[in-house]
């Protein structure tokens, strides 16, 4: 499996190269220690074993991947969900629970493209003996964004191009069909269910974004995560600090990000649940300093999903709530 690119901001010298493999090192012999027992009692891929008998046992990495794997596997599979609700994945490190629990699963789904970066150590050692899903990538790199400061790499956030995601859970599909093809029927079933409520998704977004005049699809958030919501949905976006939250914003993005509000007269920007407010704060502020008020449109769900039991606990419903957010703070013209 190859390992995620690293964006140049997070790169070091040869001394700090060594200081940060030594954790992956000793994360390594725990992987060879804890899934050599259990490879003797779990079946081999492409076997059926126990697995059709019993739930499959699933780790997901964020919410939004489990959601697809819970909508496709049903009853049929048990989740265990390594980042939870509000949890950025940019930022996100696996512990030596984490390594526990990826070790012991039956398969691994993570969304990939760099999306948990600080884990790609880890998932590639794991992969080794588990199989591995990495969901985005099942997408052609021809329909994926590259954005200029990622060096030709891709911008994750593929979940927010509903037809895009729609390929991502065909890939969960086909994941579970591989470690447990006794339960194909159910699978297909189930995946053909949820791809026809994704399609209804993506008709209802463009119909409720149409009430957005197209001067005002402008979107402005903390950072860059709804670049294929843009491109999807016909609107122009700019994060303050871009693709990956590892990059801190500087005095002069907040400024330039002031000037361009007040040039557009841009009524409304919002923050995100799972990046700190202080951050489109900075910007309102540097806003106001020049005569103008733009106002918080609201909060938009980026990297996670919201509780469960919430409007927003599902993919479909974070979609919603945000599509319903944005339209609300931009359609109106008061």
């Amino acid at each position: 499996m190859r390992l995620a690119w690293q964006p140049k901001h997070v790169r070091a010298g040869a001394a700090g190269d060594r200081a940060r493999r030594l954790p992956f090192i000793l994360l390594g012999f725990l992987i060879l220690a804890v899934s050599g027992p259990l490879a003797a009692c779990r079946p081999v891929a492409g076997q059926t074993g126990d697995i059709a008998t019993r739930q499959v046992r699933v780790v997901a990495t964020t919410t939004i991947v489990a959601d697809a794997v819970r909508e496709v596997g049903g009853d049929r599979v048990e989740i265990v969900t390594l980042m939870g609700p509000g949890i950025d994945p940019h930022l996100y490190k696996a512990s030596e629970g984490d390594v526990l629990r990826l070790a012991s699963a039956d398969i691994i789904f993570y969304n990939g493209l760099h999306l948990e970066g600080k884990m790609s150590h880890v998932l590639a050692r794991v992969s080794e003996r588990v199989p591995t899903v990495a969901i985005a990538e099942r997408i052609d790199p021809s329909l994926l964004r590259k954005p200029p400061e990622f060096e030709g790499a891709y911008d994750p956030h593929v979940w927010f191009d509903v037809r895009l995601w729609m390929i991502a859970v065909e890939a969960v599909r086909d994941g579970l069909i591989t470690v447990d093809p006794t339960h194909t029927a159910v699978y297909q079933a189930n995946a053909e269910r949820y791809l026809a409520e994704l399609g209804e998704l993506d008709r209802w977004v463009r119909q409720e974004i149409a009430k957005i005049p197209p001067e005002r699809r402008v979107l402005i958030t903390a950072h860059d995560a709804f670049g294929y919501f843009a491109r999807a949905y016909g609107f122009e976006v700019y994060g303050l600090q871009g693709v990956s939250t590892t990059a801190e914003a500087g005095v002069a993005d907040v400024q330039a990000l002031a000037d361009l509000i007040v040039e557009r007269r841009i009524p409304a920007i919002f923050v995100e649940t799972s990046v700190p407010p202080r951050f489109i704060e900075a910007v309102q502020e540097a806003v106001r300093a020049r005569g103008f008020a733009v106002r918080i449109g609201g909060q938009l769900y980026s990297d996670a999903l919201g509780d469960p039991g919430t409007p927003a606990g599902t993919h479909v419903g974070m979609v919603r709530s945000n599509v319903e957010t944005i339209v609300q703070a931009l359609a109106s013209t008061s």
